[in-house]
């Protein structure tokens, strides 16, 4: 009788709360594996890990998740090169936000399975004899390891404890990050893509809800970027920078913004394009009040205009929209000048970072030119987002 008491109680019996904190420790050092080796180390270079740290991470990840690196990295960069199209290995834009949720570690495993994916874009990872002969080619067994491990210490529960750290990636990383992470939230940048924060605090999936910061600067290892966001994977690994685990490499660029000039220069064109989706950003935030009144006026006149659907079309490059948004946004268009103004100059404006063949003499002449005619349009927010523009600087 007693052996079974042990065997059902396990090597470490403990109140009902004790399992809970057990659970969410165990499940945090696996998410925190994801963000800070994977996804950060592996996948973008971001940063550097000691051999012991990295080799840890790999370790704890094949008992835990049994994904293996080179694939997690091959389908994160596809993630990131073709993102929002019919290529994203997992985007709720093409898959539907239902699909991405309740199935996105399905829709990983699709992407993993992709020899033409992996060949392309799992450059880099690790390719040692251990992850050769062990992680990569006997990735089920270390989460049967972990099903043992769990059960000897705790017992029965810890079947529970098991589902739990098998479960967690799959819905928070493959299901919320990538469903909810391009569907809802608030942007901090106006990105080609979807991408959006969930949340301003980072803890249950160790800063990866920062999704739209992450997808504005891919390289950079700290997903903050406001004051009032927290990124504890980016605490994790300035400790470790500390304790001489960790080097970073890379880190997004700080917006300066010199009051008072008057005048473009090279350093402002660097700055602007930089900063481009900050730029987008703050200049559908500047314009928000005037296409407001603008909404307003057109109603006041019994002008039908769809005032979501305009708003989303103000802060979206021309060639994102569809062929019918397209037609619907040239019918709106026509009913305003204000409203024709404003879209028509956010696409000038998006063109200076992207014509990548003009010299950078060109790209300044069409900036100040931009400038220019936003501060004659008689429009006071475009204007002033003008003169803003002007004091985009880089950052020592």
């Amino acid at each position: 009788m007693d052996f079974i008491l042990a065997v059902a109680n396990g090597l470490v019996p403990m109140p009902w709360w004790g399992y809970v904190l057990v659970a969410l420790a165990l499940t945090h050092i696996t998410i925190a594996g994801v963000t800070i080796f994977l996804h950060r180390h592996q996948a973008h270079r971001a940063l550097e890990l000691h051999p012991i740290v990295s080799h840890f991470f790999r370790f704890w990840l094949w008992l835990t998740t049994g994904m293996v690196t080179r694939e997690w990295a091959a389908v994160h960069r596809k993630h990131h090169a073709k993102c929002e199209t019919a290529e994203d290995p997992h985007s709720p834009v093409t898959f539907g936000l239902k699909k991405v949720l309740l199935e996105g570690a399905e829709l990983y495993r699709v992407g993993a399975a992709d020899a033409e994916t992996v060949s392309k874009y799992g450059h880099g990872a690790p390719d040692d004899w251990i992850e050769r002969n062990l992680y990569s080619k006997h990735s089920a067994l270390g989460i049967s390891i972990m099903m043992a491990i769990d059960l000897a210490l705790f017992g029965v529960i810890g079947l529970t404890i098991w589902a739990v750290q098998m479960a967690w990636i799959p819905l928070f990383a493959a299901g919320v990050i990538n469903g909810l992470g391009h569907h809802s939230g608030y942007r901090n940048f106006q990105t080609e893509d979807a991408s959006t924060n969930i949340l301003p605090w980072g803890i249950l999936i160790g800063g990866e809800e920062l999704h739209n910061n992450h997808h504005a600067y891919g390289s950079s290892a700290k997903l903050s970027n406001k004051w009032y966001e927290f990124d504890i994977g980016w605490l994790y690994i300035r400790i470790m920078e500390i304790l001489g685990l960790a080097q970073v490499r890379r880190l997004a660029p700080k917006v300066r913004i010199e009051d008072g000039k008057t005048a473009c220069d090279l350093r402002t064109l660097q700055a602007v394009v930089t900063h481009r989706y900050d730029v987008a950003a703050r200049y559908a935030r500047t314009l928000m009040d005037t296409w407001k009144r603008e909404m307003e006026l057109l109603s006041a006149k019994g002008v039908k205009v769809d005032g979501w659907r305009m708003k989303r079309w103000l802060q979206r490059n021309a060639e994102a929209l569809r062929a019918d948004e397209r037609a619907g946004l040239e019918d709106a268009l026509t009913k305003s000048a204000v409203l024709r103004t404003i879209y028509s100059m956010r696409q000038e404006l998006a063109a200076v970072w992207a014509r990548s063949n003009a010299s950078k003499e060109q790209l300044l002449g069409q900036l100040e030119d931009w400038c220019k005619r936003a501060e004659q349009s008689g429009i006071a927010s475009l204007r002033d987002f003008s003169r803003t523009l002007r004091g985009y600087q880089m950052t020592a």
